[in-house]
């Protein structure tokens, strides 16, 4: 197996998924289907769309990931000549990290399912980050900073798989952030209804 840069930095990734799966059951484990629906608004998330969003947008990095881990993934014509793969891949995890910065709109196909969450969807989202952390251990060996994937929001955006990784844990802490927030508004049911 190699030892280099980006399989360390893999480790470290795992460990925080690992990290936000046991801090979104301590938080919102608990939390009543009433509570995990709840919304500040009509046209904001609540707590179950903000992780199901999460479970649907990084269910689509699974099959690159599976292809990675088997040694099957070959990058495309695009991904192996984009001359910004770089660039785009540190611009987005810093634009996604920063805390308090701006709000994206989801595109569409990567809203959450339903806007009703189903009570469960804490521990699918824990199971998930399991199944996540297990592609990412299949990846170790690989030279993943060879490894170009397109946005799954933007055709013409590329970054190195190392980055993409990077972006869904800070797309993973900007969303917990939020389903905090979400429980700590004013309105907020506190006691668990069913």
């Amino acid at each position: 197996m190699s030892t280099n840069h980006t399989n360390g930095e893999q480790g470290n990734l795992i460990v925080q998924l690992s990290s936000i799966a046991d801090d979104a059951r301590k938080i919102f484990g608990a939390l009543s289907p009433a509570q995990l629906n709840w919304k500040p608004s009509a046209n904001e998330w609540s707590v179950g769309q903000c992780f199901d969003h999460l479970i649907v947008t990084n269910r689509g990095f699974f099959p690159l990931l599976e292809q990675v881990g088997r040694g099957e993934r070959r990058n495309s014509a695009w991904e192996s000549w984009s001359p910004l793969t770089g660039f785009f891949g540190k611009m987005v995890a810093r634009t996604i990290e920063k805390e308090g910065g701006r709000k994206f709109k989801a595109p569409k196909k990567l809203e959450p399912s339903s806007s009703d969450a189903p009570g469960d969807v804490i521990t699918r989202f824990a199971e998930h980050q399991q199944e996540l952390s297990e592609l990412l251990k299949a990846t170790a060996g690989r030279d993943l900073e060879k490894v170009v994937v397109t946005s799954p929001i933007s055709g013409f955006v590329t970054y190195r798989l190392p980055d993409a990784c990077r972006i869904i844990v800070a797309h993973e802490r900007r969303h917990f952030a939020q389903a905090r927030r979400i429980t700590e508004a004013e309105g907020f049911p506190r006691t668990a209804q069913v």
